[in-house]
């Protein structure tokens, strides 16, 4: 007994450590941490962060569009979040004659805001734990029958909440579905852009610099939030008045230095800390690598598009963005595994858990068997789960093979002689989408199209497919084409999908017995039956596991909470709101070098390059450099701060975070990680992990100084 108990204590310092920066914290929760935040500096409430009765920070803190976070700093409505959050909306109002993208943008009244439509602002109004309602009747259920009675019983606890109001319910599993947390929104729906700086200033640095410290970005945009007369979320109306938030954040200019205290307030997406080493096996050896190949051939010829126009630049900008965000992230990733010798880590800690749960016949019981199953699940799903890293990063890369797809399933219903009257709107849209597509640039984007297309479908093919599916290497063989580059370049080039008048004969006024030449299209054909493959030797395959291994998992963390009753275990990422707490710290990525905590705009001079895009510096900024004109945002030492590193766990969601100091001011906004650390949502590392925030500084020196838009920091709360 007692050799079982030395063992869990190893095995617990090796992987589920109790470093004071990891964590992403539940704000309802957070009294459970108020005395360790405080004693690393802190010097508010828990109350002053969550509050349900009382106005609080999480009353300015927002989940923006579907995957970032934004904050209130105004009275008014007026948000920030990230550059790259506001991206896709900064380039939705950009054409060549107003380059928004390129030049940026400031609105100089509220009238001049621009709408942004799709997207929205979610606002947390309360959050509950509901795990007794939502697992009531569940009993020694089986995993089919659990899954109803929770499906059933989250309906109508939301239901509940909600009825009468405006409010919307999101009910969410903790813990692989150990626990259940309810959370009531309020969702804006008119949420217009407001400022947004150059791209060589809100992107500075581009891809290279993605994921890198130090870094010297002007990571931010600035939107606001419209409401109705009763100050309650509405549709887009010219009637719309600004947004009165409860609370909105003061902001202090003091900045920030080695050691003090600060935490990110927002909405991380994923981290998955309770992995089994199967599990890291297939992230760090397959999946990972995959999608890496995979995005590199695309990045490739993205990246040569742009080159050759203002127009291809626009075009491609935010795609190339989207690729390569987590192209360069997985990279990090697999050598941060690597390096901490992840995967021998969770082994020694799996063997300290069989031991544990060895050491008494109704822990072997409960606990016994879930590791071997884990085990056995991983290796029997392993290809199947491999066939679907390939299906969505290769077949859906090209925009014509993801039309095929959606034809694909449109001929389904029109063969089956169902739902007829969707079947021809789908089909009018996905021929508008194609007529938009022709007459945009047609000729270049085809071509850049059909070369995504035929790069990533070779690797697919030669990687994986030709030994696992029979008949498409069947299909090459008989095609009689001397590479498969050039099989997958024929098939590309007879589809009707690549020739307006063909595609306008099919498409314009579609008919359901037209579903013949849908179906016989060469890439509609080809995509139609990878996907039936994959569905007959593969979907099922992988939904069981999933399901399976969300079973196993849900048993092996309790396992793990019993083992360490004192530990204080934070769930994983979800996208839902959640408190990260740390303190500004240099680190040493490799033998012999430190990186200082903080970055200045004089890195923003050594790097200029005006041969590269991404290096460009923008004349005024050269401008204020050279004349030293930082007005109020300089530091002590009278130097312009850009961005900063502190030890707060964070995650994609994060991006745009309000990053506070000890009294709950605005010092930053958070937008990246450093690449050493992006493991962190598989194991954490204090030594090397780092979240990456702008200087709140640098934004309203851009705004201020560079933009000549002092009116939206007049609206703002200065402290200092």
């Amino acid at each position: 007994m007692k050799k079982a108990w030395v063992s869990f204590a190893l095995m617990t310092l090796l992987v589920f450590n109790a470093f004071a920066d990891e964590g992403m914290w539940l704000p309802l929760l957070l009294g459970n941490k108020q005395a360790d935040m405080q004693k690393n500096g802190m010097k508010i409430s828990a109350e002053d962060i969550y509050s349900a009765n009382h106005s609080s920070l999480k009353d300015a803190v927002v989940l923006f569009g579907r995957g970032c976070t934004g904050e209130f700093v105004s009275s008014h409505g007026l948000l920030l979040t990230n550059h790259h959050c506001g991206y896709s909306y900064i380039v939705s109002h950009s054409t060549v004659e107003a380059d928004y993208l390129t030049n940026g943008f400031w609105a100089e009244n509220k009238a001049a805001e621009l709408p942004c439509k799709g997207l929205t602002v979610t606002l947390l109004v309360y959050m509950q734990d509901v795990t007794a309602e939502v697992l009531k009747g569940v009993g020694n259920a089986s995993q089919a029958e659990r899954k109803k009675i929770i499906e059933r019983n989250i309906e109508e606890v939301a239901a509940k909440a909600t009825k009468g109001t405006h409010y919307e319910a999101v009910i969410k599993p903790f813990y692989y579905g150990n626990q259940y947390f309810m959370y009531v929104n309020e969702v804006f729906r008119d949420v217009r852009l407001v400022g947004a700086p150059p791209s060589n200033i809100g992107k500075f640095g581009g891809d290279t610099d993605n994921w890198m410290w130090p870094r010297h970005t002007g990571d931010f945009s600035v939107f606001r939030v419209y409401a109705n007369k009763n100050n309650e979320p509405a549709d887009y109306s010219q009637e719309n008045v600004p947004y009165v938030p409860k609370k909105h954040l003061k902001i202090n200019l003091n900045g920030v230095k080695e050691g003090d205290f600060t935490f990110v307030f927002g909405y991380p997406g994923t981290t998955r800390q309770f992995l089994t080493s199967d599990a890291v096996d297939f992230v760090e050896n397959y999946d990972d690598p995959a999608r890496i190949k995979l995005r590199t051939a695309i990045l490739d010829v993205y990246n040569r598009a742009m080159n050759n126009s203002a127009a291809q630049r626009l075009r491609y900008a935010s795609d190339v963005a989207s690729v390569a965000n987590g192209w360069k992230k997985w990279q990090g990733e697999g050598k941060g595994l690597k390096r901490l010798d992840t995967k021998n880590k969770k082994i020694e800690f799996e063997n300290g858990f069989t031991e544990w749960a060895a050491s008494s016949p109704e822990r072997t019981k409960l606990y016994g068997g879930v590791l071997p199953e884990l085990k056995k699940t991983y290796a029997e799903s392993h290809k199947a789960k491999l066939a679907y890293v390939y299906l969505n990063e290769a077949l859906l890369a090209s925009d014509v093979a993801y039309q095929a797809f959606q034809l694909s399933k449109l001929a389904n219903l029109s063969k089956e002689g169902k739902e007829i009257e969707k079947a021809n709107i789908v089909a009018e849209k996905i021929y508008k989408d194609l007529k938009a597509g022709f007459e945009n640039d047609y000729a270049n984007h085809r071509l850049v199209d059909k070369e995504i297309f035929v790069r990533t479908m070779s690797i697919y093919y030669n990687d994986f497919a030709k030994d696992y599916y029979d008949w498409l290497a069947q299909d090459f063989k008989k095609s009689k084409k001397q590479s498969i580059e050039d099989y997958f370049a024929s098939v590309y080039e007879t589809s009707f999908l690549t020739n307006p008048k063909q595609a306008e004969k099919v498409l314009s006024g579609y008919k359901s017995k037209n579903y013949r030449k849908i179906e016989n299209d060469p890439i509609v054909s080809l995509c139609s039956r990878i996907i039936v493959a994959f569905d007959e030797k593969d979907g099922a395959i992988v939904s069981s596991a999933n399901a399976k291994t969300d079973s196993l998992y849900r048993i092996y963390v309790a396992g793990i909470m019993q083992m360490d009753t004192v530990k204080e275990f934070y769930p994983d990422a979800n996208l839902t709101l959640r408190v990260a707490y740390g303190n500004v710290k240099s680190y040493e990525p490799k033998d012999g070098v430190i990186y200082k905590p903080y970055s200045t705009i004089e890195g923003i001079m050594q790097k200029e390059n005006p041969d590269i895009y991404d290096y460009k510096v923008e004349k005024k900024l050269k401008q204020l450099y050279s004349e030293k004109d930082y007005g109020r945002y300089a530091n002590e030492k009278g130097e312009m701060p850009v961005a900063f590193i502190a030890s707060n766990h964070t995650t994609g969601g994060n991006s745009g975070s309000p990053v506070l100091d000890a009294n709950g001011d605005l010092i930053g906004i958070n937008f990246d990680r450093n690449w050493e650390g992006t493991m962190s949502d598989i194991m954490y590392d204090p030594s090397q992990c780092r979240n990456i925030s702008l200087d709140i500084r640098y934004c309203l020196f851009i705004i201020d100084k560079f933009a000549g838009a002092k009116h939206l920091v007049d609206e703002m709360t200065i402290v200092k």
